[in-house]
């Protein structure tokens, strides 16, 4: 069943997208939107991610608010580093660990290191959990320290939200779920 609602709500979505595309809706829009939304998910089918852990409202939502906070305290520093007088920030490439158990979980991490202004990921490194991420300003001793505290308060809350020790089972492997 879950499998099944998933998919449905995948066609949906992908319809409303092809409708936001278009700008308008119309019969025409969302049939042809849904014919788009069935030719992808039939003919490119993305593979299963297993989706391992629990989820915790309150933890994800506090997540959500220390994600919004940093969205915002990094925009204002990037404005202003692109209307200060003075030379360019110094940038660098710094290299953060992040513990997590889900390659879902750790993909979220990415997106949202990605979603920061002022820093983008260059490199995963899937097997030892390393991200390597293009950091603007790194001019201080100071703002280094912040990228990894940051880091390890990514983490520590990623963990809270989906990865509880207490509570995670590692999904079975396809060889597993064959027998």
């Amino acid at each position: 069943m879950r499998t099944l609602t998933l998919r449905i709500w995948i066609l949906v979505w992908l319809t409303m997208v092809w409708v936001l595309l278009w700008g308008s809706v119309s019969a025409a829009n969302v049939l042809s939107g849904l014919v788009v939304a069935l030719a992808i998910t039939l003919l490119l089918p993305l593979p299963s991610v297993p989706v391992q852990g629990r989820l915790h409202p309150l933890s994800l939502m506090w997540l959500v608010l220390n994600v919004a906070w940093w969205l915002a305290q990094s925009s204002i520093q990037v404005a202003w580093l692109a209307i200060r007088p003075g030379r360019p920030p110094r940038s660098a490439v710094l290299r953060g660990h992040l513990a997590l158990k889900s390659d879902l979980v750790l993909a979220l991490a990415v997106n949202i290191m990605n979603l920061t202004p002022g820093t983008i990921v260059l490199e995963i490194d899937q097997s030892r959990r390393l991200v390597y991420v293009h950091v603007l300003d790194v001019g201080n001793e100071r703002a280094v320290e912040q990228f990894y505290r940051q880091v390890a308060q990514l983490e520590r809350l990623l963990i809270a939200a989906f990865e509880r020790d207490s509570e995670w089972r590692p999904a079975a492997s396809e060889s597993e779920e064959v027998s």
